[in-house]
């Protein structure tokens, strides 16, 4: 079977490889197994010096990279360069912290009747990592970054749409100094994956994807008793409050909502507003939103680019005609644009009932559901009816709503007065179906740690 790069703004296949095989798929396993053994001893300053070689190539190479990320799933050049910056950022982050994070704790020996005692954390083995194409480098690098840090060795299973970014990652680490091994990309269709995460030697795996991939990714886990981190879907909630800035709101609600051609887990989806500021914001976003330009993600002033795959462009346009058919008010786009490539205009459907798709399901591109609310009870209950549990924002100055937003919004993140984002120095992840686990800051490098406790007496 192919693995192909296929160009989402023409359509046009870039590049097609060939998917491993069973002996070469064993041999890498092998490899990381074998590898581990002496990584897991390998000092952190000796770690550290080779993850920030991976930053400074990330720097060197930003501009070949993103011109690749962009050719294999549409996101905008700003957007790849950006994307480049942050892994490098995130490199060098684990590099400072990781001895820190993965310290012995030390605990009260006294009271269990010990000379000492104290928690200990010590890598697993190899962990396989089940990837999207949405943020193809950054994605992956979130895991990689702390898990060589923390001392073990990765296999990724990258979407079967972004090989060559897929590659770039497999020989990353070992150009900056990573024992070979140590990191290596599976080029195999999601058929083999089980077949790898049955394997003995794969202790461990983390996937980012959708709720279907993660239930069977946690089903053969389960069977196999393996630990496993899974960062789902999203249909975030964007709550507007009357003491909010409309307009500050509005244009953080473009962002939050295109970002990524409107293909992130994260990106806020549902926009609930309080009836006492609905006219003013749902005008402001509108506006905004129709003025993105669609077209060439290479092009320095276009603000959306094409999906990533011509599925996700049919799924996005059968949702908006379900709404639109069913009686719902689209205030802009909502109309494919004529010519090559999978693109879909940043579009507002307002009028949202619960008998249409777009009510219950997530939309992966750059379309945003409006809802109107009489007040805070009715806004978090919305909010809240979502199968998801990723993020959530909420605009207000009011002390008291922000405390009640805090509290009761259903997610994995609340931002009060911004846009849900993935930082370092934050855990993320999400709860209900958006998944379990965490991935970024010291949690998520302790994910894949074993917490030993030691009881000397």
């Amino acid at each position: 079977m192919a693995i192909a790069s296929v160009n989402p703004a023409t359509g046009e296949v870039i590049e097609e490889f060939a998917e491993m095989g069973e002996v070469e798929i064993d041999a890498r396993i092998g490899r990381a197994d074998e590898v581990f053994r002496g990584h897991r001893g390998d000092s952190y300053e000796a770690r550290a010096r080779a993850m920030r070689r991976v930053a400074d190539i990330l720097d060197a190479e930003r501009d070949e990279v993103a011109a690749v990320m962009t050719a294999e799933m549409g996101k905008t050049l700003v957007a790849a360069r950006a994307e480049v910056g942050k892994c490098a950022r995130l490199c060098r982050f684990y590099a400072e912290r990781a001895a820190g994070f993965l310290a012995d704790e030390p605990a009260d020996a006294e009271a269990v009747g010990a000379r000492r005692a104290y928690l200990r954390y010590e890598p697993l083995g190899p962990v396989l990592a089940v990837m999207p194409w949405n943020f193809p480098l950054w994605q992956a690098m979130r895991f990689a970054a702390p898990a060589l840090m923390a001392g073990n060795t990765g296999l990724l299973k990258h979407a079967s749409n972004v090989p060559r970014t897929a590659l770039y990652m497999g020989e990353l680490f070992t150009r900056a100094g990573f024992p070979e091994g140590a990191f290596q990309t599976l080029l195999i269709g999601s058929k083999l994956v089980e077949r790898v995460l049955s394997d003995p030697r794969v202790v461990a795996a983390t996937l980012t994807g959708s709720e279907g991939a993660g239930r069977s990714i946690a089903a053969i886990a389960g069977r196999e008793l393996k630990k496993t981190v899974l960062e789902l879907g999203g249909s975030d909630p964007f709550l507007v409050l009357p003491s909010a800035d409309v307009e500050a709101a509005a244009r953080t609600a473009t962002t939050a909502r295109t970002q990524n051609n409107g293909q992130s887990c994260i990106a806020a989806k549902r926009f609930i507003v309080h009836a006492d500021v609905y006219d003013a914001f749902a005008e402001a976003f509108t506006a905004n939103m129709a003025a993105l330009r669609v077209g060439d993600p290479t092009a320095e002033g276009t603000d959306v680019g094409p999906l990533a795959q011509e599925q996700g462009l049919r799924d996005v346009t059968e949702q908006v005609e379900d709404a639109r058919a069913k009686g719902a008010r689209i205030r802009c786009g909502g109309e494919r644009p004529a010519g090559p490539g999978w693109y879909y205009p940043p579009t507002v459907v307002a009028d949202l009932t619960p008998d249409m798709r777009m009510y219950t399901e997530e939309v992966f591109g750059p379309v945003a559901g409006l809802y109107r609310v009489a007040d805070l009870d009715e806004a978090i209950d919305l909010a809240n009816a979502t199968p998801f549990g990723l993020g959530a924002n909420a605009w207000t100055t009011d002390e008291d709503e922000q405390a009640r937003c805090i509290a009761e919004l259903a997610a994995g993140a609340v931002f009060v007065n911004g846009m849900v984002t993935s930082y370092p120095e934050l855990p993320f992840g999400g709860i209900k179906s958006s998944g379990y686990g965490r991935e970024l800051a010291a949690l998520g490098i302790r994910e894949f740690c074993n917490a030993k406790t030691v009881w000397v007496g």
